[in-house]
């Protein structure tokens, strides 16, 4: 089959063995697969938890049709039309375990339906799971351009939030924030940020803020975080170290938790997608919960597709047509 592969040369397309589902696995033929960052650095050489290194195929999402399951997968025949999350999905054929295999809800396309599933299962764990948001919460997302940052924005308000608050640094993605359910709009390069915040919350703060930028802004995070708010780290776009303020962090009584998909065992990450559709999915097959999908590459322009990612001028996802 052909696949977008890591070589010694750098990332390239290249025929490789079709994968063989193990007895807990559904082999999907791929129609689309879906961007994310964790592919650029995986791109340039990083390893994503287990996933990358030489002989890596990329990509975390897909969607297509089942061509066979193994033994000991329930629910899932051949033909259904599935959407999954996983490894080695810039690929013409990708494997994935059962319990991260979802249906395709009727209307969407194979392109719309995987853009779908790290940004459903990441943020459903992030904002209910962590982040306990529910009626009448107020909820900051830091990074809200990005496909799961919009997708965390559209789940706040799902689950009642009265305030959600979506950052960017860029004035025309901040424009269409509303549009996925931001009541304000902030620039996190802007140091006057948190005042707009602290105002829209009567001085008191959010009671959530969902992080996937980290580095230089963790302590305006805590200063815009209620006593005993919550602050869940999913991301680290701003940097992996920076100061931080512990007599802050002290004084508000923050919950500061992180997350990553990269040390959760198999029965973790199928935990994780009962509870994403057991809460979600009616709004799911509504249309209530979608992404816009900015551009599509096909799988023989991956490269190019990872640097339009990297040029970080996209709103939304960006996906692959196989």
């Amino acid at each position: 089959m052909k696949a977008f592969v890591l070589s010694d040369q750098g990332p390239r397309i290249a025929e490789v063995a079709t994968p063989v589902p193990k007895a807990n696995e559904v082999l999907i033929r791929v129609r689309a697969c879906g961007l994310n960052r964790a592919d650029l650095g995986m791109a340039a050489g990083h390893k994503h938890g287990a996933a990358g290194g030489p002989g890596a195929v990329l990509g975390l999402e897909c969607a297509g049709e089942v061509v066979s399951v193994g033994a000991e997968v329930p629910g899932l025949k051949a033909g259904d039309r599935v959407m999954a999350s996983g490894g080695g999905c810039y690929a013409e054929y990708a494997v994935a375990d059962w319990g991260r295999v979802v249906p395709i809800p009727a209307g969407l396309s194979f392109a719309q339906a995987a853009a779908l599933p790290v940004a459903l299962q990441t943020m459903h764990d992030a904002v209910v799971t962590h982040g306990g948001a529910g009626a009448g919460s107020a909820v900051m997302i830091q990074g809200a351009s990005s496909g799961v940052g919009l997708m965390a924005m559209q789940i706040a308000k799902a689950r009642g939030a009265r305030l959600v608050v979506g950052s960017s640094t860029n004035a025309q993605r901040r424009a269409r924030l509303a549009e996925f359910g931001a009541d304000l709009a902030v620039d996190s390069a802007d140091p006057g940020w948190v005042d707009q915040v602290l105002k829209a919350t009567d001085g008191a703060g959010v009671d959530l803020i969902v992080d996937q930028v980290s580095g230089g802004v963790m302590n305006q995070n805590m200063k815009a975080t209620r006593i005993l708010g919550r602050i869940v780290n999913v991301g680290r776009l701003g940097g992996t170290h920076s100061d931080f303020d512990f007599d802050l962090h002290a004084l508000r009584r923050i919950s500061y938790i992180g997350v990553t998909f990269r040390t959760r065992s198999v029965e973790e990450v199928r935990e994780i997608n009962r509870r994403m559709r057991a809460d979600l999915w009616p709004m799911v097959e509504a249309g209530k919960l979608s992404l816009p999908i900015d551009r599509t590459f096909p799988l023989d322009a991956a490269a190019e597709a990872l640097a339009y990612m990297r040029a970080n001028q996209h709103f939304g996802k960006i996906a692959l047509e196989v």
